[in-house]
């Protein structure tokens, strides 16, 4: 039988195409006289629209009609510019080794650059189709991955900084490299299949310092000063059936929606011996995934969990004491120190005359030569390693005071930011052309020139800048890897109904939060933005630059909103707050004046 596959763009009537099933068997491609593999097939197929999600209004939690579609080193997402693999860095932590194996993955397989997300992981772009086995073969052999069932689960940051600068109660890199092995090798009896988690479920490892507790995870651990660890669990903020007004939140969490987005500090659930913390953040997940089970959704997150079946202090101090871990109630303790901001980009002074530096990449892509220079520096470096942040950063630790100066002397040359005001910091932007067909500008580009723009209105030196927006900015090698890729314009739309795009801030945001019925849809590629800094008037307002109104990867809290209205224009607004009016107090600029309305915007002039 020849069955017949309707290929429909979402939101789009008439369908695309019509294709044959028996001819996509056969290795033939949608695109009419076009060629492609299986593996490519299988990709294309795999990304297809997908029952819809319902976001309902209020604080009702989202009806998911189907799993999230978040990319991983196995499932390939197709792009306009090639196909996308989001490669799993639980903390951030990599080896010198494994950096030069996705350097020469993006340079051979990609378009040569990586993008860091906002939850510290490497994505990788323009890849060609069928590159799948060998990707997957290369990223196995490195440790890169450990468990094909788990790839998309292993989504853990950490404190950066932990036991390089002799703040936090605790190394925490211990706990990553634990609860990372518990995640891919856990026994079903005790955890359950965590592989059922969702590709946005999250883990937060803090160590004491407040700098990643405040990144909404679902599973947060926090080092205390007596040894232990404060094991948090996100809040179900969402109404039960028939409640009324009344809101549902989790025992001993949080009093209010929004904590960990400018809030209150949501409160620690239990206290666990730091020897048991990474199993316990584990079985805390596993109690999660129970609670789906029984509300008969699919919740992606804590918080969209319905209110009756909510995840509550006792559930998970029960599924703890049956597996032999102690666990203490601590509904009053107090959660970690004041909350820092990211690192700032430059020297970290550590013990023992050991230093790290600090690096911000621009918009959280490097390129093959900036990524080569990362990668031998740590190779030099007596930690031998790199780690990458949630903020789309890097740390490169184990330096010595002259070899950490020479490096941040190296690292500014090559186009990255090592210092602490430069004016690519709190910036961020989406793809943009001619990576996303849905985007009305090259917002890298454009967000390049702002930033350079910044700085010469600030009377400082324009090199930097003006080296990052070449690289950042780069729009005729993007546009020729695009066209060797995307082929037709029938392939760029239906891709672009398929993936958002990008992941800066990632990054990783998959919608403001249950019930507000705005944001990108959450089925989408971004990973969820990090949280801004530790409040209002202790930094610049984030900002971020959008090449069409999904506004994917936006970051949290207040932000000022640059918004491509075509070619040469942006519309410009504060969002995020309540008492904020975006529509009703937009103004739009030309390319040529964004750097001057973001600035007043942003409060920085």
């Amino acid at each position: 039988m020849n069955a017949v596959l309707c290929v429909r763009r979402a939101g789009t009537d008439p369908p695309l195409s019509i294709v044959s099933v028996a001819g996509l068997a056969r290795g033939g491609d949608i695109r009419p006289g076009r060629g492609g593999g299986p593996d490519r097939i299988v990709g294309m197929l795999a990304a297809m629209p997908l029952p819809p999600t319902t976001t309902p209004s209020g604080d009702e939690p989202p009806i998911r009609g189907r799993d999230d579609a978040c990319p991983g080193a196995l499932r390939l997402h197709p792009a306009d510019d090639g196909s996308l693999a989001r490669i799993r860095v639980p903390g951030g932590l990599l080896t010198a080794r494994q950096a030069t194996v996705v350097g020469r993955v993006a340079e051979e397989l990609g378009d040569g650059r990586l993008d860091i997300t906002s939850r510290g992981n490497l994505q990788v772009r323009g890849l060609e189709a069928g590159c799948g086995a060998e990707l997957a073969a290369r990223l196995r052999t490195a440790g890169l991955l450990p468990s094909d069932r788990h790839d998309r689960v292993r989504n853990v940051v950490a404190s950066p900084l932990s036991g390089l600068d002799g703040e936090g109660y605790a190394d925490v890199t211990g706990w990553v490299r634990e609860l990372d092995a518990v995640l891919c090798g856990g026994t079903p009896a005790e955890h359950g299949e965590l592989s059922g988690l969702s590709g946005r479920f999250l883990f937060a490892l803090d160590d004491g310092r407040g700098d990643v507790a405040t990144l909404g995870a679902d599973v947060t651990l926090i080092a205390t000063p007596d040894g232990g660890a404060l094991l948090r669990m996100a809040a179900t903020a969402c109404r039960a059936a028939g409640a009324g007004a009344d809101r549902c939140v989790v025992a001993d969490d949080v009093a209010q929606r929004g904590a960990g987005r400018g809030g209150d500090t949501p409160r620690a659930v239990l206290w666990v011996r730091g020897g048991d913390a990474p199993r316990a953040a584990a079985l805390a997940a596993a109690e999660f995934l129970t609670r789906v089970r029984e509300s008969g959704t699919r919740a992606w997150r804590v918080r969209e969990l319905p209110a009756q079946h909510a995840v509550t202090t006792e559930g998970v101090a029960a599924r703890l004491a049956a597996a032999g871990i102690d666990a203490v109630p601590r509904p009053d303790a107090p959660g970690p120190k004041t909350p820092q901001p990211p690192p700032a980009p430059g020297l970290v002074t550590g013990p023992e005359g050991r230093h790290a530096v600090s690096v911000a990449v621009p918009l959280g892509r490097a390129d093959a030569d900036q990524w080569r220079l990362l990668t031998a520096l740590a190779s030099r470096s007596g930690a031998d390693e790199l780690r990458m942040t949630p903020w789309r950063g890097v740390v490169l630790p184990g330096l010595s005071p002259d070899g950490a100066r020479d490096a941040c002397s190296a690292l500014s040359e090559a186009g990255l930011v090592t210092a602490p005001d430069s004016p690519w910091l709190g910036v961020g932007a989406c793809t943009g052309r001619p990576g996303c067909a849905k985007s009305l500008a090259d917002v890298r580009a454009d967000t390049a020139r702002m930033v350079a723009d910044t700085e010469r209105a600030a009377g400082g030196t324009a090199w930097g800048a003006a080296g990052a927006a070449r690289r950042a900015g780069d729009t005729a090698r993007g546009a020729a890897g695009a066209a060797r890729r995307a082929g037709d314009t029938a392939r760029g739309a239906a891709g672009a109904g398929r993936v958002a795009g990008d992941t800066a801030p990632g990054d990783d945001r998959d919608e403001p939060g249950p019930g507000t019925g705005t944001g990108p849809d959450p089925g989408l590629v971004p990973e969820p933005g990090p949280e801004p800094g530790p409040g209002p008037g202790t930094a610049p307002l984030p900002v971020y630059v959008s090449g069409c109104e999904r506004r994917c990867g936006h970051p949290g809290g207040r932000w000022v909103d640059a918004l491509a209205t075509g070619d040469a224009g942006y519309r410009i607004a504060v969002r995020g707050a309540r008492r904020d009016t975006p529509e009703a107090d937009s103004v739009d600029v030309t390319t040529e004046q964004l750097a001057g309305a973001v600035a007043a915007a942003r409060g920085t002039t």
